[in-house]
């Protein structure tokens, strides 16, 4: 009876080019995946970050506070673990530290075992006149495919 989780960051693909995804556990504390399964969680303006350890931190990922938690509860804004393979940790800070590329969550979803993961992207930073292109672009398949259906009909 589980609904389908699936909390997007829409700004990611406009803002970056994504170079290459993971999907990484994430680590979550007291009541954070009740609010996630409630859909109450959100993506925009996040992005990760290595801490000195070398451990994959999501920063700035707000989860609201659970309505039936009581004190219990969570910090919405709390920096999260990300977890992943040594040799993806070890290959994503190789390519951010001499790359200059980010690291941005693309989407949060609950998986057929009932686990939080988030998927990730390396990403490198979109120009203005690039994000130009792209809004013309999808105007284009917009304007296309309006005409094929007044064609069609």
């Amino acid at each position: 009876m589980q609904k389908n989780i699936n909390i997007k960051n829409r700004r990611a693909r406009f803002d970056y080019e994504i170079l290459d995804t993971y999907t990484a556990g994430i680590v979550l504390g007291g009541t954070e995946i009740k609010s996630i399964r409630l859909g109450k969680a959100s993506l925009s303006q996040s992005f990760c970050e290595f801490n000195p350890s070398g451990e994959l931190f999501v920063i700035n990922m707000q989860v609201d506070e659970y309505s039936h938690g009581g004190h219990y509860n969570h910090k919405p804004k709390a920096e999260r673990k990300l977890l992943l393979n040594k040799k993806e940790l070890k290959k994503l800070r190789k390519e951010v530290t001499t790359s200059g590329l980010t690291i941005i969550p693309l989407n949060l979803f609950i998986n057929e075992r009932g686990l939080a993961k988030i998927n990730i992207g390396l990403a490198k930073g979109k120009k203005l006149y690039d994000k130009r292109e792209t809004i013309k672009d999808r105007d284009n398949k917009r304007d296309l495919s309006r005409i094929k259906k007044s064609f069609n009909e």
